[in-house]
């Protein structure tokens, strides 16, 4: 089954530069979640746009966040993030750490409920936003794969990433490993009568087919 590429952005955006905007150019059906104010983030609207977003695929939606929209999409309730494929979770920002912005704290505290989905946390050696360390932590809680990048920074433009082939090889393999977890509807036998309703047309249930 096809998935629907959804894009998460992190604060103030990803600009014409920035992977997530070439992968948007480039990806089928890639839609990008958007939000009435970038620069100044609100947990609760910013869930609200992105689970509209998500109930609005037409297909099972795969997430593409990057920085605070990985931390948004674990604010997302439980009934909606049931409803999610997978999702790449690129260098998620650590709203929690000391000098953090007073424009994230909203975003806190980080839950860490282990997702319903197949994630992969991709994280920097030295990402200002957030220490090694700390994507190890998240990584862990969530229950997704880590995938460990040298000296990236904050895996962005700025950090000297263009289309960065090497995410599109980490999303292919994630969106192999999601097709597993789409629900499907089961074909169902339907029950044997009970013992005391047996008759001449009652079959053995060793005879039953399956």
């Amino acid at each position: 089954m096809r998935l629907q590429p959804l894009i998460v952005p992190g604060w103030n955006n990803s600009g014409p530069t920035h992977w997530q905007s070439l992968w948007e150019a480039c990806l089928p059906r890639a839609v990008r979640v958007q939000q009435r104010d970038w620069t100044s983030p609100d947990v609760h609207e910013w869930t609200c746009a992105l689970a509209a977003a998500i109930e609005a695929a037409p297909r099972p939606p795969l997430l593409i966040a990057h920085s605070l929209g990985c931390i948004t999409v674990c604010h997302l309730p439980l009934r909606i993030r049931e409803k999610v494929a997978g999702a790449l979770l690129v260098a998620p920002a650590d709203v929690e750490r000391e000098g953090a912005p007073e424009a994230l704290r909203s975003f806190c505290p980080i839950p860490m409920q282990t997702l319903p989905f197949q994630s992969v946390v991709v994280a920097s050696t030295n990402d200002p936003y957030c220490s090694l360390e700390r994507a190890r932590e998240f990584a862990q809680a969530w229950g997704s794969r880590f995938e460990q990048i040298e000296n990236g920074g904050h895996i962005n433009a700025d950090s000297g990433f263009g289309a960065w082939p090497h995410g599109l090889k980490l999303l292919a393999a994630l969106r192999r490993r999601a097709h597993w977890r789409i629900p499907i509807a089961p074909c169902r036998t339907p029950p044997l009568p009970p013992p005391h309703s047996a008759g001449p047309q009652h079959r053995s249930p060793h005879r039953a087919s399956h």
